[in-house]
């Protein structure tokens, strides 16, 4: 998988992990996995072949499939759909431009990542997917708004709260990850 994870709390407590991927095993996807106020687990996704794809690596309370548009880059998000708005900003993109086998990943890399950022590159996902997560680069978000069927969400926090669905969270500190995915099913 190709693309970007950008991740943001807000003061309501509500929590977004935004995927939006390039290249999947099901082509273009976008997703948000949104944590409510209350704990809720939520994946929104625009179509069933993603919530499937999904939902076979993650764990979710609820799945909810209705037009959902993702839109950025590097250093901006912007995600419009079930009757959520949010806009994501980031300041200067720190480039990791080289690629790394995936052993590197597992052994080099995660106990860096888990230091500097707190979280991890490898593991194995509630389903059972072994995930090698390889940043290609990131940048703190510098600005964010959100709004849930027109109300605002509040000021941006960071992320202290779990999101729960795979085998790490976000850093703490709001982001935007360029990322490449390598994921194995598990063997049967």
């Amino acid at each position: 998988m190709r693309g970007t994870i950008s991740s943001v709390a807000f003061e309501s407590g509500d929590r977004f992990v935004v995927g939006n991927w390039h290249r999947s095993p099901v082509g273009r996807l976008v997703d948000v996995m949104w944590v409510t106020t209350d704990g809720t687990r939520r994946l929104l996704v625009n179509d069933e072949r993603a919530a499937e794809f999904i939902t076979s690596i993650y764990a979710f309370d609820e799945v909810h499939v209705a037009p959902l548009t993702v839109d950025g880059d590097a250093t901006h998000t912007h995600v419009s759909g079930h009757g959520l708005q949010l806009s994501m900003t980031a300041g200067r993109r720190r480039p990791i431009p080289f690629p790394r086998p995936r052993w590197v990943t597992r052994w080099v890399e995660a106990p860096i990542a888990r230091r500097l950022m707190g979280v991890e590159t490898y593991g194995v996902s509630p389903t059972g997917v072994r995930e090698w997560y390889q940043s290609r680069g990131w940048s703190w978000i510098t600005e964010a708004s959100g709004t849930l069927d027109g109300v605002d969400l509040g000021e941006v926090v960071p992320i202290r709260k779990p999101v729960g669905v795979g085998f790490s969270d976000p850093p703490e500190r709001p982001s935007i990850v360029t990322v490449h995915v390598a994921i194995h099913p598990p063997e049967r």
